[in-house]
């Protein structure tokens, strides 16, 4: 299965709450984090959801 590769590229501060509380399930903390996850639905919802706030890349 392939994976995604996420970085957080805009600051959280100001955003609404669920948007903040998606991020931190995506287990991004600080600006410029990156985590890896399997490409999943629910990982995509989660994704696209905050999609403004980050970067995705397809390994």
């Amino acid at each position: 299965m392939a994976k995604l590769k996420i970085t957080l590229v805009k600051s959280v501060i100001g955003r609404k709450p669920d948007h903040v509380a998606t991020i931190k399930a995506l287990g991004l903390n600080k600006l410029g984090s990156t985590v890896e996850h399997e490409d999943t639905p629910h990982i995509r919802g989660m994704v696209n959801k905050v999609k403004y706030l980050l970067k995705v890349e397809e390994l």
